[in-house]
Order: structure tokens, then C-alpha cells, then sequence
């Protein structure tokens, strides 16, 4: 496996130069910003990340006003107490994308970050004191305990929120199995604490974060 510096040098390379690749690889917010997001702020982006999964990204932002109406603004108290008289209306309304299994992710996803709320005090607790040497472990606890928040989905939701996370995508992977972390996608236990153990090498050689390690992999190959 490479040092991060080469990996970085390789990256440069391709996207112009250090400069040019350093101008690209946006940092994440702070742990104290996290903390300060709101509850239904989480409910909302969890929301949209899974609407957006398999479907037309610009559809979900038309409607994206839409949604906040029907949604009571991400209420996460109302939305966890979702009654089949709300469903129903939900599931006809033309202003939002009328996926029965995604509108009911909506309710599970409000007790989960209620849940959260009430172990931790607020959702943002939960996620910012999390620690990023355990990465793999928070994508778990959002396959478990969230709704439809596996896989990309959930790298995706913690990455628009603005967590200091990776994203699996292809390029990173390509990178990693370049580099003999992995032979194929991160799927088992062993694989994915592979992957943690590499992310963990860099972030110590690099002093960067999650984030933009991912992003200097990615660019690296893609």
C-alpha cells in the first residue's frame, strides 16, 4: 500500500497539480457544527438521500418544497407518529414522489433520530462524537437501526450533511484494490476493517480527514 503522498502525487497529477487538487478537496464541517444541526435537519436530508436513490435526482429537488410541506417541515415528532390517515394522504399527494415503502422510511427514520435524541440528546450529538477511526461502524449502525440508509445511501446522506466520512464509489474502490487493500467491494467485515485500517494509515500520515482522503483516491483513478 502506498504512503498517502503518493497516492496524493498521483491524484495531482491528473487534476492539474497540488494546488489545483488541493483547491478541490473541500473540508468537512467542524464536530461543533454537527452537533448544531437540528433534528428534523437530519430527518430531511436522511429523506431526501433516500428518495434520491435510484431515481432522478432533479425530480427530488423540484419537488423538494413539496416534500417540507407535506412533511410538516420534518417534524421529527410528528413524522414518528405517522398514522394511516397521513399515509394515505401522502401517498396521493402530487407534490411529493409517491413511493409507499420510501413514504414509511420517512416515519421509521423520525423514531430512529428520536431514539437518538433521547440516548444521546440530540441527533448531531450522536453523529459528531463518533469517532472517525470506527467509520465503517457508524454506516452500520445507519443499515440497523435507520430505514433504507445502507450502502450509499447512507454515505451519501452523512456526506451532504457535511460528516467527515468516505464514499465507497467505484473510483475509490479501484483505488483501494490498486493498492492491495481489497479485491473487490468492501461487503464483509474483514473487508470493510481493511478498509478502515488504510483510511486510518492515511488520516495519521496526512492529517486530513476522511473526506478528503476519499475525494484524493477518487481523483487518483476517475
Amino acid at each position: 500500500m502506498r504512503d498517502f503522498d503518493e497516492i496524493f502525487s498521483i491524484a495531482a497529477k491528473r487534476k492539474g497539480g497540488v494546488e489545483a487538487l488541493d483547491a478541490m478537496l473541500e473540508p468537512a464541517i467542524s464536530p461543533a457544527e454537527l452537533r448544531a444541526i437540528p433534528d428534523d435537519r437530519w430527518l430531511a436530508n436522511f429523506t431526501k438521500c433516500v428518495f434520491q436513490a435510484g431515481f432522478n435526482w432533479k425530480v427530488i429537488e423540484t419537488k423538494w418544497s413539496g416534500f417540507e410541506t407535506a412533511f410538516h417541515g420534518f417534524d421529527v415528532g410528528r413524522c414518528a407518529f405517522m398514522n394511516d390517515e397521513w399515509f394515505d394522504r401522502l401517498i396521493t399527494d402530487t407534490s411529493i414522489v409517491r413511493n409507499g415503502t420510501k413514504i414509511l422510511s420517512v416515519r421509521d427514520n423520525a423514531v430512529f433520530i428520536s431514539d437518538l435524541a433521547k440516548e444521546h440528546g440530540s441527533a448531531g450529538a450522536f453523529f459528531a462524537d463518533w469517532p472517525a477511526d470506527d467509520y465503517f461502524g457508524l454506516l452500520n449502525v445507519m443499515k440497523k437501526r435507520g430505514s433504507r440508509l445502507g450502502a450509499a445511501t447512507g454515505q451519501y446522506a452523512l456526506r451532504f450533511i457535511g460528516m467527515d466520512g468516505f464514499i465507497m464509489s467505484g473510483d475509490v474502490v479501484a483505488r483501494l484494490m490498486a493498492e492491495g487493500v481489497i479485491d473487490g467491494p468492501p461487503t464483509s467485515k474483514r473487508a470493510q476493517a481493511a478498509v478502515q485500517a488504510a483510511f486510518n494509515q492515511w488520516m495519521t500520515q496526512s492529517g486530513r480527514g476522511l473526506k478528503q482522503i476519499s475525494r484524493v483516491l477518487a481523483m487518483s483513478v476517475g
